[in-house]
């Protein structure tokens, strides 16, 4: 059975969701993404589901979750794609967090200083969201390496686990205002106007972001190798402690030697990696992969 949109919306209340319930999309929540969702955010589930199912015309829970388990394989896949994108958050900005630039820009000098020409960096934005994460290293990087007057090159992949967040991402279109909020030197040379509301990223800077779909429970899957800066913030918070460590002892690997590993302060604790060694940079949590 597949999934029809449909205009017919109830006038009927939403349906309240017992404990039962909640524990079954908890678990098919956390089965196929990995994340966990705390009892205080069952409204939330309650509202997005109910959204979803108003527009495809069901009116209770079991409903949705049979067809979402065990309907035709395409139209689960793809339901399953556009639920996802309704639960997970996309709260985001450019720079989002200082100090973690602040590191990378600190990280950049080195390699510049420590390459020849030719040299080509690697890097890697996990849970990139609409994308303004890896234009904010985009930006960052051709600033440095510019300044730094030698020919060195950079690509940046950036993943995510929804589909229409990653199509945003592609586009590279923001709402000005959101815009606005950037160095005014750097709007200048990396942005343009796309509409009165919009700006769009460059072509130039676009260039060298692509953006993949990866679901972190997949990690093991993911062609990315020698990286030599991943980029991981504000993802780690949504998993178990015991899968946090999973999946940062999977990016630890994928580092080249030397590489750097930023994450989010206190996203994870007392988490030591005998291939790594912390770098000690105020207000950030990131390791380097020993030489």
């Amino acid at each position: 059975m597949g999934f029809a949109v449909t205009d017919r919306w109830s006038i009927k209340s939403a349906p309240a969701m017992d404990a039962e319930q909640f524990q079954l999309w908890q678990a098919l929540l956390e089965e196929r993404t990995g994340m966990t969702l705390a009892p205080e955010r069952k409204q939330f589930l309650e509202s997005s589901l109910n959204i979803r199912m108003r527009e495809l015309g069901l009116d209770d829970y079991d409903t949705y979750y049979q067809q979402l388990v065990t309907g035709a394989t395409e139209s689960r896949a793809m339901e399953w794609s556009t639920l996802v994108d309704r639960l997970t958050v996309q709260e985001t900005s450019f720079f989002r967090h200082p100090g973690s630039f602040a590191l990378v820009e600190d990280y950049l000098g080195q390699f510049a200083a420590e390459r020849g020409n030719g040299a080509t960096l690697n890097a890697w934005s996990v849970g990139c969201s609409t994308g303004e994460e890896a234009y904010s290293l985009a930006m960052l990087i051709s600033e440095r390496f510019r300044a730094h007057g030698k020919a060195l090159f950079y690509g940046i992949t950036g993943t995510d686990i929804s589909l229409p967040t990653l199509a945003k991402a592609r586009r590279g279109l923001f709402p000005r205002r959101r815009v606005e909020q950037i160095d005014p030197a750097l709007r200048e040379r990396y942005f343009k106007d796309a509409d009165t509301h919009t700006m769009q990223v460059a072509d130039g800077l676009r260039e060298r972001v692509c953006f993949a779909h990866l679901n972190v429970l997949n990690l093991d899957q993911a062609p990315m190798d020698d990286m030599d800066l991943i980029f991981c913030q504000n993802m780690l918070i949504y998993f178990r402690r015991w899968r946090k460590r999973q999946i940062v002892n999977q990016l630890a690997g994928r580092l080249a030697p030397g590489g750097l590993l930023v994450l989010g302060p206190g996203e994870i604790t007392d988490w030591h990696d005998p291939r790594l060694e912390r770098v000690h940079f105020a207000d950030t949590l990131a390791f380097r992969r020993r030489q």
